[in-house]
């Protein structure tokens, strides 16, 4: 017959234990830790008994005691300039996914680009209340990571060019370049690039890289820059992204293509061609960056430069874990492949728009 946990004083709410759980379960209480932690493989029979019988005593493992104990809180913190974007949101539903399957909750936090945000991010890290941290910071010269001594475990996500921490990226120089390349392909010579142009003190390290990717096709096939042609709005938002064309519209300067440098700005970019009667494709070809999930739905659908966000999710994750695990390791960067989708956005040979 299985042994019955003792049981509480009159009165008294007592938490079960796991040798209350071994008890009930005819088990050792070493089987139960093994079944909560799954460090262990536990037979199938054994799994089921062992659970049945946390199930009938409300077990609650304290896994943040144990976790503690081990130098560890299980959580870790993202942070991202700005969640209110569609990207953010995709990716962060990502990271959060594959965090969960490896048995790490997530802290989720927005930076924008406060430097004192992400100083508070590591001071939490540094006292253990999180394990580490995967962070994207806007420009290296706002971030902590320009000046910190040293790091807790920290992986940087996207453009910021750093060499302190470890990296997970996309080429977004190649990346723009290959969406520019398109649209040169597609017959366009008059650009237009919307997220980025001269001025320096709203220029982000994507912003930056991204341009120089255009610059880099124009300058390929021979094409002028026209700086004319170069609008940026903070933040980088649907809404940004109508008022920059609605600018670049009453430049009254003639164009045939719109690199949006996200798929936010590129539908407030087609929302506002299509305030002033500029068909897309027919008149002006427009492509995005992200494949953000409405980028499909848009009319027309949006041409955009796309990368594998779950690839993206794990690698940061597996870097974060090995860094956790070894502090003194040398900082690795890992580049993640893309790809250009092409949709009804860039489907026409563009006539142009003329004032």
């Amino acid at each position: 017959m299985t042994a019955m946990p003792p049981p509480a004083a009159k009165g008294a709410t007592r938490r079960a234990t796991m040798k209350d759980v071994a008890a009930l379960a005819g088990v050792s209480p070493k089987t139960v830790s093994n079944v909560v932690t799954g460090t262990v493989v536990v037979r199938e029979e054994t799994r089921a008994k062992v659970e049945a019988a946390m199930a009938e005593l409300d077990f609650v493992p304290n896994l943040s005691a144990r976790g503690l104990r081990k130098g560890r809180s299980g959580i870790i913190a993202v942070a991202l300039p700005d969640l209110a974007t569609a990207y953010s949101a995709e990716l962060v539903h990502r990271i959060v996914q594959a965090a969960h399957e490896r048995g790490l909750a997530v802290q989720i936090e927005e930076t924008a680009t406060e430097p004192e945000r992400e100083k508070e991010l590591l001071s939490r890290a540094r006292a253990h209340l999180v394990d580490g941290l995967i962070l994207n910071p806007v420009r290296l010269e706002d971030s902590v990571l320009k000046y910190a001594d040293r790091l807790p475990p920290v992986v940087v996500i996207g453009e910021v060019e750093q060499h302190r921490a470890d990296h997970v990226r996309i080429d977004s120089r190649l990346a723009a370049a290959d969406a520019t390349r398109h649209v040169l392909a597609r017959g366009a010579r008059r650009i237009a690039v919307i997220g980025a142009d001269g001025d320096a003190s709203i220029a982000t390290a994507t912003s930056r890289l991204r341009l120089d990717g255009v610059h880099d096709a124009l300058r390929e096939a021979g094409v002028p820059r026209d700086a004319g042609l170069e609008v940026n709005r903070l933040p980088w938002s649907m809404a940004s992204g109508a008022d920059a064309a609605r600018t670049l519209i009453s430049r009254g300067i003639g164009f045939d293509a719109v690199i949006a440098l996200t798929d936010s700005l590129a539908l407030g970019v087609l929302h506002a061609l299509h305030e002033h009667g500029i068909r897309v494709p027919d008149d002006v070809i427009v492509t995005g960056f992200d494949d953000v999930e409405f980028s499909d739905f848009t009319s027309p659908s949006l041409t955009t430069i796309a990368f594998d966000r779950r690839a993206f999710a794990e690698a940061a994750l597996g870097l974060l874990e090995s860094r956790m695990d070894d502090r003194t390791a040398a900082p690795r960067g890992l580049t993640l492949s893309h790809r250009l989708i092409e949709r009804a956005s860039t489907a026409a040979s563009p006539a142009g728009y003329r004032p």
